[in-house]
């Protein structure tokens, strides 16, 4: 009878065991199941968020070459930077959910689709408004040279014109002669003869001068260097002119023949120098001598 007990209760401690050992089991394979599981999200999330830090850096780099266009848009291309940037130092610290994460990177991803599709238009733009600048660049140096040519040209054209338009005095020459009573003039070379100097000149035809009286300063030198006449001084700037006479003559774009008689008495022997002036200028010169 004992031994069947005791068979009984063995029988009941080998179940419980069994039972235990079951369970034991069990708890095992839950928590390792389990543990498979965390290893398995952990994974998961891992994968995930360098996936996610991956497009970030893709975002970033993006906005880094469109900043550095340097375009009228780069402050707020440099704003949205910024903002990735943030976030990317946020998912560096985070080890749990990263689905914001994701959240917000297709956020930023949207606004990096419309600025920098506004900043390619602009650039375009840009491209065009440059093409437009050189352009007009051009077409005004080449303005500038055609103008710089035409004005050259132009003042060529009036040197030219004002070179051509000044009056030629020629065959200019001087005499002396000797007055009669009844007016008659005789050429004479003896100074202590003559009566009168006569100066003429010719002024030549110009068809482009301009017409109307002209007057000239004529300068009389004797041997001694002494003008002769009036001795008159006409100022012409910071230039001055001592001169004999002035004659007036009405030009009309034809030749002229000018001759003007010079009074004196005790006409020194020697050589005569005459000068003809238009204003400062001298225009023709000639001698004589007396003796």
């Amino acid at each position: 009878m004992e031994d069947q007990k005791s068979n009984t209760n063995l029988k009941a401690i080998v179940i419980v065991l069994l039972l235990l050992l079951l369970g034991s089991l069990g708890y095992i394979f839950k928590m390792s199941t389990d543990a498979e599981i965390v290893r398995t999200e952990l994974k998961t999330t891992l994968t995930e968020k360098e996936s996610v830090m991956k497009d970030l850096l893709a975002l970033k780099a993006t906005y880094d070459t469109a900043i550095a266009e340097n375009t009228s848009m780069s402050e707020e291309l440099i704003k949205e930077r910024d903002k990735v940037v943030a976030l990317m130092s946020d998912l560096k610290k985070s080890n749990g959910d990263i689905s914001k994460f994701k959240s917000q990177l297709t956020s930023l991803q949207s606004n990096m689709k419309v600025l920098i599709a506004e900043n390619d238009n602009l650039k375009k733009q840009n491209v065009t408004l440059t093409i437009q600048r050189d352009s007009t660049k051009v077409v005004l140096v080449e303005s500038k040279k055609a103008n710089e040519v035409l004005t050259s040209q132009n003042s060529d054209l009036a040197k030219t014109v004002e070179k051509g338009s000044i009056l030629s005095v020629l065959n200019t020459n001087g005499a002396a002669f000797i007055v009669r009573s009844s007016g008659k003039q005789i050429a004479t070379e003896k100074a202590n003869r003559a009566d009168i100097l006569k100066v003429s000149f010719t002024i030549a035809e110009n068809k482009i001068a301009k017409s109307g009286t002209k007057t000239y300063f004529v300068q009389v030198i004797d041997s001694e260097n002494n003008v002769v006449g009036e001795k008159k001084v006409e100022n012409f700037g910071t230039k001055s002119l001592t001169y004999s006479f002035t004659t007036n003559v009405k030009y009309e774009n034809k030749t002229v023949n000018v001759s003007e008689d010079l009074a004196g008495s005790k006409f020194v022997k020697g050589t005569y120098t005459v000068n003809v002036y238009d204003k400062s200028e001298l225009v023709s010169k000639t001698s004589f001598s007396l003796r």
